[in-house]
């Protein structure tokens, strides 16, 4: 037999064997060998802090939770006092975590070793929706501490920032207000009305009319019977 078309018999025979066995003839390396899934672990509320913080219930623990890659202004600072936006960005997660169905912690590549202050680093998703990604396009909170190896939604939370900013939503309406190293208050915006002397409040609306935000535990004026959700803030809105 002609060598030359004992070759092309022999490749048709073998290409006629994987059509038939049902095999691609060749690879397809536009497919990726293996897929990593995001992990989501599944937790419950124990009590909301602030904009991007909270604890969870996980694995019979209770952990405090800082969101990752994002930053609203303060509301319990002991130096920068409330700043603008703090209370509603506040509101906003408390609101959407006590109302969840589900709540579920994806911490990313090392967020579960925590930060230096012992808190646990995650996105967090209420009923399936990024509750980080809301804050930020929403415009309560601004894109920050990006560290790797915990960058993973990092483009997605800077491309709602950029939309957040360019319709001037929250802490994008006040010009100079969002920072790189956080947010641009005075005293007078983060000070509260003080009494000029120690009084004995009988309830909360008494309490605001001296201190709109209510006090934190420590406070002279702090009664715990005020603080209903025990989060050491008395009265706050």
């Amino acid at each position: 037999m002609n060598f030359t078309k004992f070759k092309k018999s022999l490749i048709a025979g073998v290409m006629g064997f994987s059509l038939i066995g049902g095999f691609v003839a060749s690879p397809d390396y536009t497919t990726p060998a293996t897929t990593t899934a995001k992990t989501l672990n599944t937790v419950t509320l124990a009590s909301a802090t602030d904009g991007d913080t909270a604890s969870f219930k996980y694995k019979g623990e209770t952990i405090k939770v800082r969101f990752l890659l994002v930053d609203t202004p303060e509301t319990k600072h002991p130096s920068k006092g409330v700043q603008p936006w703090g209370k509603e960005a506040s509101n906003f997660t408390k609101a959407k975590l006590k109302k969840a169905k589900k709540i579920q912690l994806d911490f990313d590549k090392s967020g579960y070793k925590g930060d230096k202050y012992g808190r646990k680093l995650a996105y967090v998703y209420v009923d399936g929706k990024d509750l980080n990604l809301e804050l930020v396009r929403k415009g309560y909170a601004r894109v920050a501490y990006i560290y790797a190896p915990n960058t993973t939604n990092k483009a997605k939370y800077l491309n709602a920032q950029a939309k957040a900013k360019k319709e001037k939503l929250r802490i994008w309406s006040k010009k100079g207000y969002v920072t790189s190293s956080g947010f641009n208050t005075t005293k007078k915006e983060t000070t509260t009305k003080k009494p000029s002397k120690t009084k004995t409040y009988k309830n909360c609306t008494e309490l605001r009319k001296d201190y709109p935000n209510g006090v934190k535990k420590g406070h002279k004026a702090y009664q715990a019977k005020m603080d209903r959700d025990k989060d050491g803030w008395a009265c706050e809105r």
